[in-house]
């Protein structure tokens, strides 16, 4: 008897002590509205009198409104001055998060903040990651910064420089330089990085030993250190095949990498057996 009971009211309530069928809360409910910061600031601007910034940043667009209470408020004296910055943080209210509001494309919108005091030459901090400087900037707009900063190293044989390269080639974080040999116009870069577990300090596993490694040729230019070639190769040959003016100086003393730290592997053989290691 209970159990034709229940079965009259899955008919008509859609389920006895459990939910059947239809739409979640969440798909039917109200879509909510919440505090985000831009996904890009990409320029800011000092108006005449030296106080007031337009921040230019990338919000979310849709057909509908997907942007209120968008605003910069300078953090400073909330949360304390550090020397020679500004911190700005830029937010807005979105119901991007939900794609049911059709928030799901961009665009660039202005928002100004009037700050205490003029900005001088202090540096301008926007949402703890984009800075902008007077330093080198056209009349009132603010130069944007790069991840080496806003006075990048100077390209030569120095540890600063070394970082411009590394960062050039896209080496994976927490990589550590091997070798470097440098002339000023021309560099090599061994570097390499673990992989395996996170053991600490315990140097007995092999897996928490084990790493990956690579080796690029550069040349220097006005931006910075420039890769042109990579290779595990020893000596010259190799790199000289792509740029005969790389000097023997800097390669002549080369050993090849370790086939542990720079694995190459065969194609796939026409029969679809896995590749094996060379």
């Amino acid at each position: 008897m209970t159990v034709l009971l229940c079965a009259v009211v899955v008919l008509l309530l859609g389920g006895c002590g459990t939910r059947v069928g239809g739409a979640s809360p969440t798909e039917t409910g109200p879509i909510p509205w919440t505090i985000a910061e831009p996904s890009a600031v990409t320029a800011a601007r000092l108006g005449a009198d030296h106080r007031t910034l337009s921040i230019d940043a990338n919000v979310p667009s849709g057909e509908h409104s997907c942007v209120r209470d968008f605003k910069a408020v300078d953090t400073d004296a909330e949360y304390g001055t550090v020397p020679g910055t500004v911190h700005v943080q830029v937010t807005f209210n979105s119901p991007a998060s939900d794609r049911r509001s059709g928030c799901t494309k961009e665009k660039t919108a202005t928002v100004r903040v009037r700050l205490p005091e003029p900005l001088g030459e202090r540096e301008l901090v926007v949402d703890n990651d984009t800075v902008f400087t007077t330093d080198g900037a056209k009349a009132l707009a603010l130069r944007l910064c790069g991840r080496l900063g806003c006075h990048p190293p100077a390209t030569g044989c120095t540890t600063a420089s070394y970082e411009q390269a590394m960062i050039a080639v896209g080496a994976p974080m927490h990589s550590y330089r091997d070798a470097e040999h440098c002339d000023g116009k021309w560099l090599v870069l061994d570097f390499s990085w673990r992989t395996g577990p996170a053991c600490g300090d315990d140097t007995k596993d092999s897996a928490c030993t084990s790493r990956l490694g690579d080796r690029y040729f550069f040349r220097a230019e006005r931006s910075g250190w420039k890769p042109f070639f990579e290779s595990a190769a020893g000596g010259c040959r190799a790199v000289r095949r792509r740029e005969p003016a790389f000097p023997t100086a800097l390669c002549a003393s080369l050993e090849p990498l370790s086939s542990t730290l720079h694995p190459s592997y065969s194609p796939p053989s026409p029969s679809g057996s896995p590749a094996t290691a060379r």
